[in-house]
């Protein structure tokens, strides 16, 4: 059994560069996290690639998923990468700085408590909100707001998971801010209580 803590636990295989990684965070076989910033308690299963994001707390995010800001440069005579990681084929040369800046730009913002279904992807500059779900294999070109479901290629949004007075209820109660000692003892709650009843206990 894996007992997670105050470290992230990331699989041997895993690769995490230039990212910051809360308390709780699990970072799956095979997965790649790069320049992101991901949340307490969220995880990602195995072979996920994830770059220029900012992921909130408490994410679900399946296997094979890539939530990846990384376009190529249409513009530019070539779209290939000796023209932004110069370093890799010429002596002397240095990545093109401006370039990667202008990734993180257009980086990729999820909110807290969302599920990210398996095999989907996130294009860049895109905001999915909190308790979101996306549906597997969707491909997200815009915006998906708080607790909506969005499925398909590209993603629409099919429903919203509660009505807006709840969501609104719910956002403001910010239980993914709660303490570990809290959400323990908050736990027989979260397992048995309906989202009203839930709710009426803990708001104010």
């Amino acid at each position: 059994m894996t007992r997670l803590g105050d470290t992230p636990s990331i699989h041997p295989t895993a690769q995490v560069m230039e990212s910051e990684l809360g308390r709780y965070v699990e970072i799956g076989a095979g997965s790649h996290v790069s320049r992101s910033k991901i949340g307490d308690y969220s995880y990602c299963v195995e072979n996920t690639q994830i770059a220029y994001a900012d992921i909130g707390k408490f994410a679900n995010i399946a296997s094979h998923v890539r939530i990846y800001a990384s376009m190529h440069p249409m513009e530019r005579a070539s779209l290939h990468h000796f023209t932004y990681r110069s370093a890799w084929y010429f002596e002397g040369e240095e990545d093109d700085q401006s370039f990667f800046d202008w990734r993180a730009a257009d980086g990729i913002r999820i909110g807290h408590d969302t599920w990210i279904g398996h095999g989907a992807v996130v294009m860049p500059g895109v905001t999915i909100g909190n308790g979101a779900i996306i549906g597997s294999n969707a491909v997200v070109t815009k915006d998906v707001v708080d607790f909506a479901i969005a499925v398909g290629v590209p993603a629409r949004t099919i429903k919203q998971r509660f009505s807006d007075n709840v969501a609104g209820r719910l956002d403001a109660m910010k239980w993914w801010d709660w303490s570990h000692e809290k959400l323990h003892q908050a736990l027989p709650d979260f397992r048995a209580l309906g989202i009203e009843a839930f709710l009426e206990k803990y708001e104010g």
